[in-house]
């Protein structure tokens, strides 16, 4: 089946065009801001037999995407988190509160990792995930991302203004102590969420690691950390092929 994948976040706008064998043909990205930059890209794709799409943007970005989309075979799929979709069940207090996203991501971790793991999906902000090994979604956390913090620090004290810096094990200007608190908060909440699996019965839970800023964080991470692209496109491929 011929899809078009896409993740509409709060920053950039993400596509996959994939062929019947699963594997991507081409893959691009436009800001959030401006959709429209989306038209001439798929324009020169070939008709879709299946669009599926997730959106955290809100309702007017869905409706401008909405308008950009080529002629399908069948009418796009906008994902909705549910109780359970493509071997993942869920254990949210309110399953279809679960953003697209985050689902899409579960469910594309869960066929990857194949086993217990924790679900790390780092961008303007990063949400940690935790899958059982029988694919029960026990819940997770949201932790703003590395440049909202430095901004928050930026706009709301009197002398941390927003300023270079690299990570550091024990930083000795401000620059570098701003930008290391950020990646080591990342990174801590990524293997927090480990030892709370372990101590709920989880043998080395392995680590699947995506977004902008999973380079920041992988190598704080301990134990075996499964790298992806992106994985809400590839959990939205997954339920393209089967959505049950």
């Amino acid at each position: 089946m011929n899809v078009l994948a896409v993740d509409i976040g709060n920053t950039r706008i993400k596509w996959g065009h994939a062929d019947a064998g699963g594997g991507w043909l081409r893959q691009g990205w436009a800001p959030t801001a401006t959709p429209a930059a989306l038209a001439a890209d798929w324009s020169a794709l070939p008709p879709p037999q299946r669009i599926v799409l997730s959106n955290v943007a809100g309702d007017a970005v869905r409706a401008e995407v909405a308008a950009l989309l080529p002629p399908a075979a069948m009418p796009p799929l906008w994902l909705a988190a549910s109780g359970a979709q493509c071997g993942v069940r869920s254990g949210y207090a309110q399953p279809a509160s679960l953003g697209a996203d985050r689902w899409a991501a579960l469910i594309a971790a869960r066929h990857i990792a194949g086993g217990a793991c924790v679900v790390a999906n780092a961008g303007t902000t990063m949400t940690v995930d935790a899958l059982d090994g029988d694919g029960l979604f026990l819940g997770g956390c949201i932790v703003a991302g590395a440049t909202l913090m430095r901004q928050a620090l930026a706009r709301d004290t009197a002398n941390l203004a927003l300023r270079e810096g690299v990570f550091a094990y024990f930083p000795d200007n401000t620059g570098d102590a701003i930008f290391s608190g950020a990646v080591n908060a990342l990174a801590g909440a990524v293997r927090q969420c480990q030892s709370y699996l372990e101590q709920a019965g989880a043998l080395q839970p392995v680590v699947v690691l995506s977004g902008g800023d999973a380079s920041l964080i992988e190598p704080r991470l301990g134990g075996t950390v499964l790298r992806v692209d992106n994985l809400v496109l590839e959990g939205l491929l997954r339920v393209a092929r089967d959505p049950s």
